[in-house]
């Protein structure tokens, strides 16, 4: 039984990513908006690498995730007290 524990334990902790695992996930994850949309917000005529730039990337890639991830807003109760979920 303590085997089956400490497995279970081991299997849970080795899923975990830690914190500099996520740091270079979001690194890549920039690396790749700037890739994709950098090229299209320079030929709109922002200058690469300026904040303006960086907000049209962001926009982009933000633009494009709600096309590809649409969300559903779901509301039910009454008026005061309101229970609303977002998938």
């Amino acid at each position: 039984m303590r085997k089956l524990m400490f497995l279970a334990v081991a299997a849970m902790l080795a899923g975990c990513a830690t914190d500099a695992e996520r740091s270079l996930q979001a690194q890549r994850d920039v690396d790749q908006m700037m890739h994709i949309y950098g090229p299209a917000c320079e030929r709109m005529g922002y200058k690469g690498n300026s904040n303006e730039w960086r907000d049209c990337v962001l926009k982009l890639d933000t633009k494009d995730n709600a096309q590809r991830y649409p969300t559903t807003t779901t509301c039910f109760g009454h008026p005061g007290l309101l229970q609303c979920n977002t998938f």
